[in-house]
């Protein structure tokens, strides 16, 4: 079996306690990298990450960028953009759940970590511009009306109004 592009021999980083190795790599979207309830999915991400040795740990640090394409939640059309990522993650022999990733004995793969990062950072609901009008402006406007005076009366309830006919003497 072929190892993944994500898995990094850190050998030598456990042989000088503090020095780093930069880990830069652009590669296709890993399976699944979609947010299929959004229909957004990741196509192209370029790591630049540098990796350190820290006591019995490995802190990765650096950006992803993931390239993406989506509908734009108004019009429909299809969108494609980047997302920059800063990341600082932590990995080691125990994991925290949800806090650290595992490190290997003698490498460490960064795939878990990529795919959560990435995961977490797509949007949701991508927007072609802040002034998109939607597929049929006429039909669904997407102006939001002004505010009704805060002291007008809210409009009687229709339900309630044989009540307005009694009177107590």
């Amino acid at each position: 079996m072929q190892p993944s592009a994500l898995e990094v021999d850190i050998t030598p980083l456990k042989r000088k306690p503090g020095s780093q190795k930069q880990f830069t790599v652009s590669l296709p979207p890993l399976d699944g990298m979609a947010l299929v309830t959004a229909e957004v999915r990741a196509t192209e991400l370029h790591l630049d990450l540098a990796l350190e040795v820290v006591g019995e740990e490995l802190v990765a640090q650096g950006t992803i960028e993931v390239a993406w394409t989506g509908p734009c939640r108004r019009c429909l059309e299809e969108q494609t953009d980047t997302t920059a990522i800063e990341l600082r993650e932590v990995f080691e022999k125990r994991p925290d759940e949800g806090e650290t990733y595992l490190l290997a004995e003698n490498e460490v793969d960064l795939e878990p970590m990529v795919r959560e990062t990435v995961l977490l950072n797509l949007p949701v609901a991508p927007l072609c511009r802040d002034d998109c009008e939607g597929p049929d402006p006429s039909r669904f406007p997407t102006t939001v009306e002004a505010e009704a005076d805060p002291e007008a009366e809210p409009p009687a309830d229709p339900r309630w109004a044989a009540l307005s006919d009694i009177t107590f003497d």
